[in-house]
């Protein structure tokens, strides 16, 4: 089976040791992402299966209607917002998703990213390196206000180690993370607008949907503290376009720690974020570690095995 794997950042796949489940199948596997939508169509249309690394690739109708030979989409992960499923459905192409959702490595980053920032860890280490030796002064994070936006797996996680590190949680959300609040004995908040305005870090841990696109706002950051910290490793498009950065330009929230972009890879250094010397910023490393890896893409390629045998398997859509 002709098999192509269109974006392989981090030049890895090859050497999980699911891969060997692939043997046998003709694979192609490009590393850097297509420079435009007609290189795109060319490298993908001699497949019959592709591999979907989350949602780095598009599948609009626009696409589908242009690959002739494919048969079927196997997701890394569970259910992607970028896959026209009409379409696929229009034109005969299945979509297959795994089944597991771990949350234990972003909620990691996340716990890193707030300790990093909080503590000045990556600037000093940075400053160091050139030479330098005083020191700036961090904040504190015993004592201090841990706000969740979203008491889901990953952001119980969070609230967990944030209460370890002596840290008081004040949880916003649906009313699944109202009643988890209760039961955790954390503090749920009176308003989106008093999470933001109590909290001295506010971590983001909401999926992103039609109705929580956007839904943090100039609004919620102006109401940050102006040492606060904002931490995003969940999807850039909860935050409405500039917001972000307008903010910390105008000093609400004082700091920021981001992992996820509206435009992915961001390479060249090619990203506004990146000029403020008040933001940490990482290459979407939540979910980027071995043993997530070997999860996801080992029920990617079981849902491929599958289908050759005739038994496709977790269909979409």
């Amino acid at each position: 089976m002709k098999i192509v794997i269109p974006d392989d950042y981090q030049d890895v796949v090859d050497r999980l040791a699911c891969f060997t489940l692939l043997a046998g199948h003709d694979v192609v596997r490009y590393r850097e992402p297509a420079a435009g939508f007609e290189t795109l169509v060319e490298r993908l249309r001699p497949a019959e299966a592709i591999v979907a690394i989350r949602e780095r690739v598009e599948f609009s109708r626009r696409l589908i209607e242009r690959l002739p030979n494919l048969k079927l989409i196997a997701l890394v992960g569970r259910a992607a917002a970028t896959i026209d499923y009409d379409a696929c459905k229009d034109h005969g192409v299945l979509v297959s998703a795994g089944a597991s959702n771990s949350p234990v490595a972003p909620a990691e980053l996340t716990v890193a990213l707030i300790v990093a920032s909080r503590r000045n860890i990556a600037l000093e280490a940075e400053r160091m390196r050139r030479g330098d030796w005083p020191c700036t002064l961090s904040h504190r994070l015993a004592g201090s206000t841990l706000g969740i936006f979203g008491l889901g797996a990953i952001g119980s996680i969070v609230a967990r180690a944030g209460t370890g590190m002596g840290m008081n949680v004040l949880v916003w959300g649906q009313a699944a993370s109202a009643a988890k609040a209760r039961a955790a004995g954390y503090e749920f908040a009176a308003s989106k607008a008093d999470l933001f305005e109590r909290a001295d870090v506010v971590s983001l841990h909401v999926r992103l949907r039609p109705d929580t696109r956007g839904i943090v706002g100039p609004d919620d950051l102006g109401r940050m503290k102006p040492t606060a910290l904002l931490v995003n490793t969940s999807r850039a498009e909860l935050i409405q376009p500039g917001a972000l950065l307008a903010g910390l330009r105008a000093g609400r929230p004082g700091y920021a720690a981001v992992d996820v972009y509206e435009r992915e890879p961001v390479t060249g250094g090619d990203h506004p974020l990146l000029s403020l010397p008040n933001v940490l910023c990482t290459p979407h490393l939540g979910w980027a570690e071995w043993d997530n890896f070997e999860l996801y893409f080992r029920e990617c390629f079981e849902q491929i095995v599958a289908y050759t045998h005739g038994a496709p398997m977790r269909l979409m859509g």
